[in-house]
């Protein structure tokens, strides 16, 4: 009897035996998909031609940019339709972080379609957080993250930004990889206003 319980105390228990199979599957997982070379999306980047809009209705336009640096923003002006490196701006990139200028907002309207949207909301707007510059928390985390491929992909919600001037755009970020520069290449989908209503269609 004594002979049999010592036998059936030196076998481990099942539950850490499943714990251990299972943490070495997700180890396994995760190895291979640091090894396994992703298919970027298709996008190219766009060459700023800063173009003063006027009072028009610009978009739906997609622009790719850059955003790759840790330390400089990639500043938007969409009264210019392209990155721009001086003069106002209103939308700005770093990496996966996003911000307006300052005066500006962004207000999250959730996962719609992007043509739905015709007219933006009057208030609902937020500021960039003067503590921490990072994310302005009207956009907050606009992706998820995969632990088996490690990439970050649009949650695909469509967001809208009052410019500093107190015009209105419409704004969808699509992706966060290109063929160019492969990550921190965001591209997004945007129409703008010219004209200070919050009609974007």
């Amino acid at each position: 009897m004594s002979r049999r319980l010592r036998a059936g105390a030196a076998r481990p228990p099942i539950m850490v035996l499943v714990l251990a199979g299972a943490f070495v599957l997700l180890i396994a997982a995760l190895v291979i998909g640091s090894f396994t070379k992703p298919d970027l999306p298709a996008y190219s980047l766009t060459v700023p031609a800063p173009t003063p809009v006027g009072d028009t209705l610009v978009g739906p336009a997609i622009y790719t940019l850059d955003a790759s640096s840790t330390e400089q923003w990639r500043h938007f002006a969409f009264g210019r339709n392209a990155v721009v490196d001086s003069g106002p701006w209103d939308i700005a990139f770093r990496r996966f972080h996003v911000i307006v200028a300052p005066g500006g907002g962004i207000a999250d309207l959730g996962a719609v379609g992007f043509d739905s949207v015709t007219t933006l909301p009057a208030d609902g707007y937020r500021p960039n957080d003067t503590a921490q510059d990072t994310t302005n928390p009207g956009v907050g985390k606009w992706y998820d993250y995969s632990m088996l491929s490690h990439l970050l992909t649009s949650k695909h919600h469509v967001y809208a930004v009052q410019t500093a001037r107190g015009k209105y755009a419409k704004l969808e970020l699509v992706a966060y990889y290109c063929k160019e520069s492969g990550q921190a290449c965001i591209t997004f989908r945007y129409a703008y206003q010219g004209d200070g209503t919050r009609r974007v269609k």
